[in-house]
């Protein structure tokens, strides 16, 4: 009777492991093989807009690192679709919903990688990936150039100063014009950057690329491009190689003195100079190198890796700061293990057996069944399991050293906390946008309302930009996020996950005004009434307040600046003039949505010792405030 007991057990947890590996990820014990030194590690993204061909690049990268037998496509014919697609919605809709982690071995290195979503409402997931990253590979669309979403991840790559190399792909589509897009990263993102690379042809044409380093043409034959064939420069295109290298030594000796001073003296820089001068260059941030190919047509992906692996930084040759407990900061030292421990959750998924939770190791070691203490809310917790991730598939690990990023299995926690060995040191925080739109969302059956609110509190802890609220006047449930798709897909998640349909309203688009002008201030106020009058003059500006100067303690980038010298309004007033700033930056004058990135700066005014009064001052800055800010919107409104 126990055995038959025993045996029933064992085939339920079987029949459900089973059924949560298809649905979810897969664990299996795994011996890592090559695990080489953090100084042969590389953390990479790989970014883009939208349908730019990231998923199909990071596709053949495993493909050519040997970590997958068979190349599928985004919504494959063969209805499989590539592997870092892991979601069936991914699959489905043909875009990534989510990012996706894999670890490959390439040359005499290993790479981390994350595939990071293109489409603008998944915009948190390229967030938090490139906070903890310590490379990128920007991708273009060969025939588009630079386009919207580009933007706002270079944006984000400046953001956390992340080093980065370009990749023009779909260089066999009709229209692709590298050049196009060579002119774009010059002119709409102000990047220092040069081509490494000629395509050998293009659209129907494009056969290979010519590395204008080496000075040789590269060539991809086999079935799937996977052998590698370098002949001499096609003779037609000699000329043209001579005037790219020329450009790129020229770019680069703007940047690198050694190189500057070799130019000068007539002498032509070696290869091993060219490539040390890249690599520096990268690393500070002051050059970025152009490689392209057509990833779909298995060209030029494998002189990418190369490139990752000569100039890209490992986890050593990046500076990171934390928080101590005095809240100073100071730099980190990944190089000695024996350092207390820093590791940074930046990604949480949670399933019915319990939270995943993606890490980055910047100092110390972490070990299977060891001790670990959560900064941000002063608990500790036991490390159950460590795994490297492959897309849906975890591998099982017993430590993990600073430099690496893994995944914690069962370890209650939030995006965006600290883990330590007791100290409560606490890494830099990553940026959180604000969400831009709003749905009402109410759940069919009564029943189902406790899984309702369960699934909506574990979506809130996954994403920092889904939030739920309660509308105070009709007191429906509300949620916001980045976009109509941003929150469409988590309904559908609610419906195939947790069994649960909703009934969602028309969007609510949180709207925001804000001016582009500066507006001076000069206005004084006088009544009489027969008693104690009302009087007061104000003397200042409003200004918009560029987005580089926006400090994340400013709410809604508004800023109250007193820049007044002397007296010539009391210290016990000015409370007032800010309160008003704050009233009206609540509701603006056009649709009555919020103000943002104003600054209000007081530079002087007048008062009176009977007429004047902290109500008086307050009324007078929200009727000025209303005017000027419809004023100087009208004609700038964005």
């Amino acid at each position: 009777m126990l055995s038959l007991c025993a045996r029933s057990k064992s085939v339920l947890r079987s029949r459900r492991l089973k059924k949560w590996n298809t649905n979810h990820v897969s664990i299996r014990s795994y011996a890592i093989k090559d695990v080489k030194p953090i100084e042969k590690l590389r953390n990479i993204g790989i970014s883009a807009h939208i349908d730019s061909g990231k998923t199909t690049l990071t596709e053949r990268i495993l493909f050519y690192t040997g970590k997958i037998r068979e190349i599928h496509e985004v919504r494959g014919k063969d209805g499989v679709g590539a592997k870092m697609d892991n979601m069936e919605l991914e699959r489905e809709k043909g875009i990534t919903i989510k990012s996706a982690a894999t670890f490959v071995d390439w040359d005499d290195i290993n790479i981390n990688i994350i595939d990071t979503p293109g489409h603008v409402d998944f915009t948190m997931e390229v967030e938090r990936s490139l906070k903890v990253l310590d490379g990128a590979v920007l991708v273009l669309c060969g025939a588009s150039g630079v386009q919207s979403q580009t933007m706002t991840v270079d944006r984000q790559m400046k953001r956390y100063n992340v080093p980065r190399l370009v990749f023009v792909n779909k260089l066999d589509r009709l229209g692709a014009d590298p050049w196009k897009a060579l002119k774009g990263l010059r002119e709409k993102l102000n990047l220092n950057v040069a081509t490494v690379q000629l395509p050998i042809g293009l659209h129907t044409n494009h056969n290979g690329v010519v590395d204008i380093i080496e000075q040789r043409a590269i060539y991809f034959e086999g079935d799937k491009g996977e052998k590698i064939v370098y002949k001499e420069v096609p003779k037609a295109m000699v000329r043209e190689m001579a005037e790219k290298r020329a450009e790129l030594i020229d770019v680069l000796s703007g940047v690198n003195d050694g190189l500057l001073m070799k130019v000068m003296e007539g002498e032509e820089p070696s290869v091993e100079e060219i490539k040390q001068a890249i690599k520096e260059g990268v690393r500070d941030l002051t050059f970025t190198p152009m490689f392209m190919g057509s990833a779909y047509k298995n060209k030029g992906v494998q002189p990418l890796l190369d490139g990752v692996r000569d100039y890209l930084p490992n986890p050593y040759e990046r500076n990171t700061q934390a928080y101590d407990e005095k809240n100073e900061l100071y730099d980190v030292d990944p190089k000695d293990l024996s350092k207390p421990t820093l590791a940074y959750a930046f990604k949480i998924e949670d399933n019915r057996f319990g939270q995943l939770t993606w890490i980055r190791v910047y100092q110390g070691i972490i070990k299977k069944g060891a001790q670990i203490f959560n900064a941000n809310v002063g608990s500790k917790a036991k490390v159950p399991r460590l795994a490297k991730m492959h897309a849906g598939d975890l591998e099982d690990i017993n430590e993990i050293k600073a430099g690496d990023i893994c995944a914690l299995f069962g370890v209650d926690c939030a995006s965006g906390e600290t883990f330590t060995t007791g100290s409560k040191h606490l890494m830099t925080n990553m940026h959180v946008p604000d969400p831009v739109i709003s749905l009402s969302i109410q759940v069919k059956s009564k029943n189902q309302v406790g899984a309702f609110t369960k699934a909506l509190t574990k979506y809130q802890r996954e994403d920092p930009t889904f939030r739920v609220t309660q509308d105070q006047e009709t007191h429906e449930t509300l949620i916001a996020g980045m976009g109509e798709l941003h929150l469409e897909v988590y309904v559908e998640r609610m419906k195939r996950e947790e069994g649960v349909s909703a009934i969602i309203g028309k969007p609510r688009v949180a709207f925001r005004e804000t001016i582009l002008s500066e507006a001076p201030i000069d206005f004084t106020h006088k009544k009489q009434t027969g008693g104690a009058g009302q009087y007061a003059r104000i003397i200042g500006r409003l200004e918009p307040v560029p987005e580089d100067e926006i400090d994340p303690n400013m709410k809604n980038g508004n800023e109250f600046v007193n820049n007044m010298f002397g007296s010539a309004i009391p210290p016990n007033y000015i409370p007032a003039i800010e309160k008003g700033f704050d009233d009206v930056k609540m509701k603006g004058p056009l649709i009555e949505h919020p103000i943002q990135n104003v600054r209000f700066v007081l530079e002087s005014g007048d008062f009176h010792a009977v007429d004047s009064s902290e109500v008086c001052i307050h009324s007078i800055i929200i009727f000025i405030m209303m005017i000027l800010i419809d004023i100087s919107s009208l004609s700038d409104y964005v």
